[in-house]
């Protein structure tokens, strides 16, 4: 249905008289770029790399002046939108103070002691630069508290691009039935997985099985709440509650990796949304509102190893002022009126989710949708899937030819299925995605 639904032969014709200034640059950086990218995932845009010159609240206007709604939000950052004046002030005003000092201001503890506020289980917190340098970090940090060297994820789930972690995140088919139970490396030239245990999301049998089998050497259990790197999965009913009680009785410690859910959610994250306090979490993305900022906060036991130096914890740029001033009037500004610009995002990502899934559906099409108002996945299927494997049902086809309809007419989705709202998203432009959706 893929070809005849959305005509993607024309789109991509379109597109490419459209965009002519993207294409020749994309062709220019493949003579000095590697891949002609800065992050590989960048590479799967069709029909080539987008190149932008200036976004505004929800809009993002490309190097030829077409300007797209957007709702990929730079992979999920940007929850207050581009340029969100909030933002845009204190960063003016740190700029002119200076860039970053390598020693400690007054940022540092006051970002802190807001999280400390908003998230259940920061009873203290440290800061770095990415998601997969902080996940690095608090795996060191479980090795070092339990004194056992493995720890158990989830197939599917995405915690970073280091070797020991970048493993059983989107295998094929054909991986799957070639490694069996075995983690499954991303890439060549990874180094053989570390300690890695590796079962399905949602299959309480097969942690069961996994402690029996490796509990006495898993320090840690690591997890999205939600699994948004791969379908938005939300946990079956009461599998969260069930981590919690199995870590704690194995004396195993239970990290949510909130890099897309901490701030998207909610103030508290994935942890406050589901009534589930994990020891530790990660964040990143939102917390920084665009710029590159990660957090680690835990509980006072477990981080006071990296407060007396046992676990070391190291970083030019960790507690950039920079970082921290945008991270400061981002989470001010989504607290502000108890939270109330949650509560219009919920709303606004329901609608746009739930339109999508009326008109797509009386157009014929198997179509589901994964996930909470903030972020969701659409999957062209014929039934939510419960874990990472049953995503790979999907009709990915379909999609890709979905999303090149929507950038030929000014709508940006990231190629994987995840949409993503701001607070700078109208109930307008929700309507006029809608509208643009009818007419494919």
């Amino acid at each position: 249905m893929g070809e005849a639904g959305f005509d993607a032969s024309r789109r991509e014709a379109s597109v490419r008289r459209k965009a002519a200034g993207s294409l020749a640059r994309f062709e220019r950086a493949l003579g000095s770029l590697a891949g002609g990218v800065s992050s590989g995932l960048r590479r799967s845009a069709r029909p080539f790399p987008m190149y932008f010159e200036r976004g505004a609240g929800a809009q993002l206007t490309d190097v030829d002046g077409n300007v797209y709604l957007d709702y990929t939000l730079a992979w999920g950052p940007l929850i207050l939108g581009h340029a969100p004046a909030a933002v845009n002030r204190v960063l003016i005003e740190h700029l002119e103070r200076g860039h970053t000092f390598g020693a400690q201001h007054d940022l540092e503890y006051e970002v802190a002691e807001l999280i400390q506020g908003c998230v259940p289980c920061a009873e203290r917190v440290c800061f770095a630069n990415s998601g997969t340098e902080i996940v690095q970090l608090v795996l060191r940090l479980a090795r070092a508290y339990t004194g056992r060297t493995k720890y158990l994820k989830f197939e599917g789930h995405y915690h970073g691009w280091d070797d020991s972690v970048l493993v059983s995140y989107k295998p094929s088919r054909e991986q799957l039935a070639q490694f069996g139970d075995q983690p499954v490396p991303v890439g060549a030239g990874q180094r053989p997985h570390s300690g890695a245990v590796v079962v399905e999301w949602n299959d309480r049998e097969a942690v069961e099985a996994a402690f029996r089998e490796h509990g006495s050497d898993l320090s840690a259990v690591i997890c999205e709440p939600i699994l948004c790197n791969s379908g938005c999965i939300p946990p079956a009913a009461g599998f969260l509650e069930f981590l919690r009680e199995i870590t704690e009785r194995t004396g195993t410690l239970l990290i949510f990796d909130e890099v897309i859910t901490g701030f998207r959610l909610g103030l508290g994250g994935g942890q406050a949304h589901f009534g589930v306090t994990p020891d530790l979490a990660t964040f990143a993305k939102a917390v920084g509102g665009g710029l590159p900022l990660s957090v680690l906060a835990g509980k006072a036991g477990v981080m006071e190893l990296i407060a007396n130096g046992t676990v070391v914890h190291a970083g030019t740029l960790n507690g950039n002022p920079l970082a921290l001033a945008a991270a400061k009037a981002t989470i001010e500004t989504l607290a502000a009126n108890d939270g109330a610009a949650y509560a219009t995002l919920w709303a606004l990502g329901d609608q746009l989710r739930e339109g999508l899934r009326t008109s797509l559906t009386a157009k014929g099409y198997a179509v589901v949708m994964n996930g909470v108002g903030p972020v969701f996945q659409l999957s062209f299927q014929s039934s939510a899937p419960s874990n990472y494997r049953e995503t790979l049902l999907a009709d990915g086809k379909l999609y890709s030819d979905f999303a090149l309809a929507l950038l030929d007419e000014g709508v940006l989705v990231l190629p994987d299925g995840r949409w993503y709202l701001s607070t700078a998203h109208t109930a307008e432009q929700v309507a006029r995605t809608l509208a643009i959706v009818e007419t494919l």
